[in-house]
């Protein structure tokens, strides 16, 4: 633990300039007095550094020095794939390495570059989940990304959508991915690969059964699939809709010539859903089939008309 604070000590050091004992015990997360000995620690190593009394004063390194320490760990690897989703790093348990690994690659990079990387995390950032709803509790997360990386099976006990609802199954864990804020779990099983929503995950025990990803399998390619099938299997039917220019703008209809009604077909997941979502229309749009739609929005209206009536 402390040569790896020695090292993240130097690399702050040679990244950033001076810096005084308590800017560096507070990205450290220790005492200022635990700098004190690190950094006398690092003087008696050989590291020329040294240190600045005064308002302005600090530690830093002589001019030009620069540590090689800038080895990557398997940790730090990992979590470099993920420096564009810090909350990711943090559920998979990586959130120091990540640190670690950019204070690793900006002492790596030349100086100019450097500013840009500086410039960039300063400028932009990407913040992946959606605005409502908490976020997933996934408690079982890092057990299944260790089973994933070590390519161990697993039993899981697993909460799905249809009956029986509560199940166990042995899976061979082939990869996670992270969408909209959610984890997904891709899995070899007794029925083929299959997706598993990590927060329906009840619980899991680990074996000491290795096993082999099918050879050819690419996790990319399969997720594009899985998404392809989903979005076939949402829109299972179509539904005839007249729309205002306005109607036709939400729903992303081209509009017709002019200011008046268009008529388009539009795909529709289900009579409930589509229900749900052609009423945020208002009266932008008047939905002509099919009937049983066109009814279950009548009803619905004639009865909001009844609650307003009074």
């Amino acid at each position: 633990m402390r040569a790896s604070r020695l090292v993240t000590l130097l690399l702050l050091l040679q990244n950033r300039g001076r810096m005084t004992a308590e800017q560096l015990a507070e990205e450290l997360e220790v005492s200022v007095r635990t700098v004190y000995r690190d950094v006398q620690a690092l003087s008696a190593a050989g590291v020329p550094l040294y240190g600045d009394a005064g308002h302005a004063g600090g530690y830093r390194l002589v001019d030009g020095y620069r540590t090689r320490l800038t080895g990557l760990t398997a940790d730090e690897a990992q979590a470099a794939f993920l420096a564009a989703l810090p909350r990711a790093a943090d559920d998979l348990g990586l959130g120091s390495a990540l640190a670690t690994a950019r204070l690793k690659l900006q002492a790596a990079l030349p100086a100019e570059l450097r500013e840009h990387a500086g410039r960039v995390q300063e400028r932009f950032l990407l913040d992946a989940p959606g605005w409502y709803g908490d976020p997933d509790d996934t408690p079982h997360l890092a057990a299944v990304a260790a089973a994933v990386w070590d390519r161990r099976a697993v039993v899981l006990e697993y909460r799905r959508w249809r009956a029986p609802e509560e199940i166990e199954r042995r899976v061979e864990p082939y990869g996670l991915v992270l969408k909209a804020g959610r984890w997904y779990l891709v899995a070899g099983g007794p029925s083929g690969i299959r997706t598993y929503r990590v927060d329906q995950i009840l619980g899991l025990r680990g074996t000491d059964e290795e096993f082999t990803v099918p050879d050819g399998f690419d996790l990319g390619a399969y997720w594009a699939g899985h998404l392809a099938d989903f979005r076939a299997r949402l829109h299972t039917g179509e539904a005839l809709v007249r729309l205002t220019p306005e109607g036709a703008r939400r729903l992303g209809v081209a509009a017709g010539a002019g200011d008046g009604w268009t008529e388009a077909r539009v795909p529709v997941e289900s009579i409930d859903h589509a229900h749900d979502e052609f009423l945020k229309l208002g009266t932008d749009v008047v939905v002509l089939a099919p009937a049983e739609l066109r009814d279950r929005i009548a009803g619905t209206v004639r009865a909001l008309a009844a609650h307003y009536a009074g």
